[in-house]
């Protein structure tokens, strides 16, 4: 009987180790959901549509926030010190100490920085007003409740108005329909970033608010159908997540392993992957799956017509050439680039030197190399641009993109009447001025290289990598990685030696074995 219950306790233990291993994944997927389903259904604490505050015909973005403030007395202390209001924060960056960085003050590959077209880079600005170096970020009806809170759907802010709300909205109407952060709210700014839908990140775009788990299989209606929040939670508006185009510090991340552990797969041998491979590394083996992402921008073709918004397009309707801009090259389903990263990254900082003879600015640096034990290889999409520099200092020229009015020296408002060779000289000195570092009057143009860790856009487990996209001779998705053997892609006398020998040798020791039993049974026979 003790034999019996003893084996009736292995049995159930290893029955559920069976079942934690292989059905682990529609558990997960089913407790994400019910979360989601959670937060979705949490009963607000009161109806807005009851306060006598918020039944008035608001003016301003500003009276919003005021009217919020007198019921929530303190949140305006902690959005005045997040990052989503300052724009920045301190980080400690190796080899620079603790610098503070952020959209405020770094310069990009995209439309290169905010600096001097404040009124309308700042759309994405989570306050009202920041249209200049006048800006007071510690006014605290300057921030924008209603931007993250709304659930009407019809908020929405102005476009060149400097972060307030478009005329049309019915703040009324926002400020009565508000609760937690939906995906919509979120991709006002992360899914349009960098001036249209998905064109920064790739693999955050406008599908993801209603899409399927073959587009991504946490946010997918018939998937897990999850919340940006669900992940991105948040403790006193400090919102857990980084974007290391902003970011330096390996704190603060949202990762992979936070819900689904570090040995998610059945097979211990993939397990042993995630020692050094990403989760996302295989789980996603494309991102912009539906809609197009930008992969270059050639900032020198920009104004060769007087004409600044000419524009011409490709098939699937991506301007390919903008008369402001410049040329343009767009990619979906794109498979990844890949690095080593250990959640640490550099960046490119206004007034840094271009070393001489650089082919290649790198605007940030994502630390990591294989005998780095932090170090993981992560998918990443890298921007590749050509934009300008001063090659007299070796700067990085911050040029004045915009401005409200014709003639105060934009380069996308000016060139449609002055010559382009003289605009970019005009853009250049008047950008250099309004942040203070020099402009020797000569520019040039310099490829760059921004690199954007990729996330979403999950793809289902049966979708995901497979051992021969990695361990082959040629064309492999690690290829270009060096300074680590990995079998199957790399030839090593030695280890190949070896493992040759330990398989031959393995089909000896079996034949010998077999001989042996063999040459036994009929002795004892």
């Amino acid at each position: 009987m003790r034999k019996v219950i003893i084996a009736v306790i292995v049995m159930s233990v290893l029955w559920l180790i069976y079942f934690i291993n292989f059905d682990s994944k529609n558990m997960k997927l089913a407790i994400l959901k019910q979360e989601t389903e959670k937060i979705a259904e949490r009963p607000q604490v009161v109806d807005h549509s009851k306060f006598a505050v918020l039944q008035k015909d608001f003016k301003s973005g500003q009276e919003v926030t005021e009217a919020c403030l007198s019921c929530h007395t303190e949140r305006h202390k902690e959005l005045l010190n997040s990052s989503h209001f300052k724009w920045e924060r301190e980080e400690y960056i190796k080899g620079r100490g603790i610098v503070s960085i952020g959209k405020k003050n770094l310069i990009n590959n995209f439309c290169i920085g905010i600096a001097g077209s404040e009124g309308m880079c700042n759309k994405c600005h989570a306050g009202y007003g920041w249209a200049d170096t006048t800006f007071n970020f510690d006014e605290a009806h300057n921030i924008d409740c209603l931007v993250c809170h709304d659930n009407s759907g019809d908020y929405k802010k102005g476009n060149m108005l400097a972060g307030n709300p478009a005329p049309e909205v019915d703040l009324a109407h926002a400020a009565t329909n508000v609760g937690l952060p939906k995906k919509e709210n979120c991709g006002s700014c992360h899914f349009l970033s960098g001036g249209g839908n998905n064109v920064k990140h790739g693999d955050l775009e406008m599908a993801l608010v209603s899409t399927t788990k073959n587009i991504d299989v946490h946010m997918g209606q018939d998937g897990a159908d999850m919340e940006c929040i669900v992940c991105h939670t948040a403790e006193n508006h400090n919102i857990k997540g980084k974007m290391y185009s902003v970011s330096s510090m390996n704190e603060n991340r949202v990762e992979c392993e936070s819900c689904h552990s570090e040995s998610p797969h059945s097979e211990s041998i993939l397990n042993e992957h995630t020692v050094k491979v990403g989760c996302q590394t295989c789980h996603i083996p494309k991102y912009a799956k539906v809609n197009s992402t930008k992969m270059h921008w050639d900032w020198s073709k920009a104004c060769k017509t007087m004409d600044p918004n000419y524009h011409e397009t490709d098939s699937l309707g991506n301007h390919v050439y903008l008369g402001k801009k410049g040329r343009f090259v767009w990619q979906r389903n794109v498979v990844p680039e890949y690095v080593f990263f250990n959640g640490t990254a550099d960046h490119y900082l206004m007034g840094d030197k271009i070393p001489e003879g650089a082919k290649v600015v790198n605007i940030n640096t994502l630390n990591g190399s294989y005998a780095d034990k932090d170090s993981k290889i992560i998918p990443v999409k890298i921007h590749r641009t050509s934009q300008p520099y001063d090659p007299v200092n070796r700067l990085l020229i911050q040029p004045k993109l915009w401005d409200a009015e014709y003639g105060n020296k934009a380069l996308w408002v000016d060139c449609k009447t002055t010559p382009i060779v003289e605009m970019w000289g005009v853009a250049s000195k008047a950008g250099m001025d309004y942040i203070g570092l020099p402009y020797s009057g000569k520019y040039d143009f310099i490829n760059s290289a921004m690199y954007w860790p990729v996330n979403h856009m999950v793809s289902e487990a049966d979708s995901s990598l497979t051992c021969n996209d990695c361990h082959v001779r040629e064309n492999g998705r690690l290829e270009q990685l060096s300074g680590f053997y990995m079998p199957g892609r790399d030839y090593n006398s030695i280890i190949d030696f070896l493992g040759i020998f330990t398989f031959i040798a393995s089909i000896a020791g079996i034949a010998i074995h077999a001989i042996i039993r063999v040459i036994t049974y009929n002795r004892n026979k």
